[in-house]
């Protein structure tokens, strides 16, 4: 069987710092954060108060207003997201064979909004108040359904739900479908749309979520303070191809992903093995997999959700693998936590800090805990040539998902 190369040509991206590629880098070089105090929802009864929102969504370059009848707002980013990623490419969908075209675009809710709004309409008025489009707009696997509806991908169509593990696992999984030749270019991501009453005051009620009133102290991955994550919302969605594929088209190629590592900890609902190690192995199949060594690894975009278990464990495989050099640094301290969209936002941040020599400083974080050995990047952006990089994702029920990328040279 013919191994093929599998290249990342454009992404697409809603988040809470930015609704284009350019405007998310902005933000990641210039350390300015998007979490503030949340504006969805009354939050006089909830403990917390913050959270990373989408601001300014341009709702109306792609989308009608009866669009939100047919679609949770999950599903929406999610469109958005692989309608951006397909321009970025510079992909004509006209001339792709359809048939080798899919979506793997994850989700580790699914539609939250429209599951609270329709639960509220059924204990106040019973079976009849339930809307007919209830279940499609909720389940989980429409955001996958929708984007393949709209661009015409007749190929693989999936939604991978591994909680906060699921986009990387969906970009890990496109990238062993174009790997092993069974399809030729997929979009591949996750989408999230939470932040709502039942989604803050579930994990609230979990204790997983950061009370700090501060949002510029309310993330702060790794920091001895750190006290829980903060939520986040929005897209990413990348195009990832076969090299003949994109050569063939004249793409212009934005990085190589080169491994994929997936492990899962069998221990423990919400919290990761305490010494890291079920992540640590993700990391080492990903690095083998390219047929690297843990030396060649310059950077690590860490899953870093603020919160201490999360992090002792994540350190710790960190440092197991590739030692106490390699710089870290996590960029939920710029958009929260997006659960199962974070691995396609974060994958976006990875490349583009390839793509720009730079290691975006860990917003918000001071001084690190005790308990963190390894070399986290804070207080001040970090100028690097980075060749290859890992972009870790730790997931509810001990779902480890690890990729590693490739700075792109011709």
């Amino acid at each position: 069987m013919k191994l093929h190369r599998v290249v990342v040509t454009g992404y697409g991206v809603t988040s809470p710092i930015g609704n284009t590629p350019e405007e998310f880098w902005k933000s990641l070089e210039t350390g300015q954060i998007g979490i503030d105090k949340i504006t969805h929802f009354d939050t006089t009864d909830f403990g917390v108060k913050n959270a990373a929102e989408i601001k300014d969504f341009p709702f109306d370059k792609y989308f009608v207003k009866k669009d939100k009848n047919r679609m949770d707002m999950y599903s929406i980013y999610a469109i958005y997201a692989a309608l951006e990623a397909l321009e970025h490419a510079g992909v004509d969908t006209d001339k792709l064979d359809r048939s080798r075209f899919g979506v793997l675009c994850s989700s580790g809710i699914g539609g939250m909004q429209e599951l609270q709004e329709q639960i509220s309409r059924f204990a106040k008025r019973g079976v009849r108040g339930i809307k007919p489009l209830f279940i499609p707009k909720a389940l989980s696997n429409m955001g996958a359904g929708n984007i393949a509806m709209r661009v015409g991908a007749n190929g693989i169509c999936k939604s991978i739900t591994t909680a906060c593990a699921s986009a990387n696992d969906a970009i890990g999984e496109a990238f062993r479908n174009i790997k092993f030749g069974y399809q030729d270019i997929i979009l591949a991501g996750g989408s999230e749309c939470a932040i709502n009453e039942t989604g803050i005051g579930g994990f609230q009620a979990l204790t997983a979520l950061s009370q700090t009133e501060d949002p510029d102290r309310a993330c702060i991955p790794f920091d001895k303070d750190r006290n829980g994550f903060v939520m986040g919302e929005g897209s990413g969605v990348l195009v990832v191809e076969s090299l003949e594929h994109a050569e063939k088209r004249g793409a212009t190629i934005l990085a190589e992903i080169v491994g994929y590592g997936n492990t899962c900890d069998a221990y423990h609902m919400t919290a990761p093995l305490p010494d890291g190690s079920g992540a640590s192995r993700a990391m080492r199949l990903a690095i083998e997999e390219a047929g690297l060594t843990p030396a060649d690894i310059d950077y690590v975009n860490a899953h870093g959700t603020s919160t201490p278990a999360n992090e002792t464990g994540e350190s710790q495989a960190i440092v197991a693998v590739l030692g106490k050099d390699v710089p870290v640094s996590s960029t939920k301290s710029y958009t929260g936590h997006l659960l199962g969209a974070a691995g396609g936002v974060e994958a976006i941040a990875t490349i583009e800090s390839m793509r720009h020599s730079l290691i975006p400083k860990t917003a918000g974080t001071s001084e690190l805990g005790e308990d963190i050995e390894a070399n986290v990047i804070y207080g001040e952006s970090l100028t690097k040539e980075i060749t290859y990089a890992l972009s870790n994702t730790l997931g509810f029920g001990g779902h480890n998902a690890v990729l590693a990328f490739k700075r792109w040279e011709n």
